[in-house]
C-alpha cells in the first residue's frame, strides 16, 4: 500500500489517496509512516512542477489533497512524531497572501519532527523579528510570490540586524521570483523557488546545528 499511496498523491488522485490513507490507518499503520509517504508524494509533485510537467493548478490541487490528508492525520500525530528539537518560523511577507508553498513545506517539516511556528500570510517585517526574538528559532523561512513584495524581505533582514538578532538566525526566502539577485539585495542566507530544495536546506541546517 505504501507505493499505492505515494503514486496516488503524486498523480493527484484525491479520492484514491484518502481511501488508501484510511485503509492504512485501519490496518494499524503508524500515522507517522503515512505522513512520511505523503511527504515523498509531495516531493514528487514539486519535482514535476520544477520540470514543467505540472502547472500551478496542479500544485494547488496537491495542497488541497494534503489538507484533507492532514485533517485526518494531525490529531493522531501530535504526540506520535518525535521532535528533533529545532524550531523554524514560517510566514508569507507583508502584501502577499499566497500560502501554497508555505503550507506544503509546513506539512513536510512537521512530518519530519521540526517544530513549526507559522505566522500565516501578509506578515509585517516587525512580526517576523518579534517571533525570532520570542522563540529564539535558528531558522526563519519567508515566502514571497509577488515581486513587488521582495523589499519587505529586505526590511526583515535589516530589522533583525538592528535588533542584534541577525547572527542567531538563518534566513531563507522562497518563492517564484527569487534568484541570486534577490538574495544579494535582501541579504538572506539562502534562496530557492523549489519546495524540495527548501526542505533539504532546512534538513542541512538542522544537522549543522546539531553538530
Amino acid at each position: 500500500m505504501d507505493e499505492e499511496l505515494l503514486l496516488a498523491l503524486a498523480d493527484l488522485d484525491e479520492e484514491k489517496t484518502l481511501a488508501i490513507v484510511q485503509k492504512m490507518l485501519h490496518a494499524g499503520c503508524s500515522p507517522v509512516k503515512v505522513v512520511e509517504i505523503c511527504q515523498k508524494g509531495v516531493e514528487i509533485v514539486g519535482q514535476r512542477y520544477s520540470k514543467g510537467e505540472y502547472y500551478l493548478s496542479d500544485l494547488v490541487m496537491s495542497e488541497e489533497i494534503l489538507r484533507e490528508v492532514m485533517a485526518i492525520l494531525e490529531p493522531l500525530i501530535v504526540t506520535d512524531i518525535p521532535s528533533n528539537g529545532m524550531t523554524i518560523i514560517l510566514g508569507t511577507i507583508e502584501g502577499d497572501i499566497h500560502d501554497l508553498g508555505k503550507n506544503i513545506i509546513h506539512y513536510m517539516l512537521e512530518s519530519s519532527g521540526f517544530k513549526v511556528v507559522d505566522l500565516g500570510v501578509d506578515v509585517a517585517p516587525e512580526t517576523f523579528v518579534k517571533a525570532v526574538n520570542e522563540t529564539k528559532a535558528p531558522v526563519l523561512g519567508i515566502s514571497v510570490l509577488l515581486s513587488f513584495c521582495v523589499s519587505g524581505v529586505k526590511k526583515v533582514v535589516d530589522l533583525l540586524t538592528e535588533a542584534g538578532l541577525r547572527q542567531q538566525v538563518k534566513v531563507i526566502v522562497g518563492g517564484y521570483p527569487v534568484n541570486e539577485i534577490v538574495k544579494e539585495y535582501t541579504g538572506v542566507d539562502y534562496y530557492t523557488n523549489d519546495i524540495t530544495r527548501l526542505f533539504e536546506i532546512c534538513q542541512m541546517l538542522r544537522d549543522e546545528i546539531k553538530a
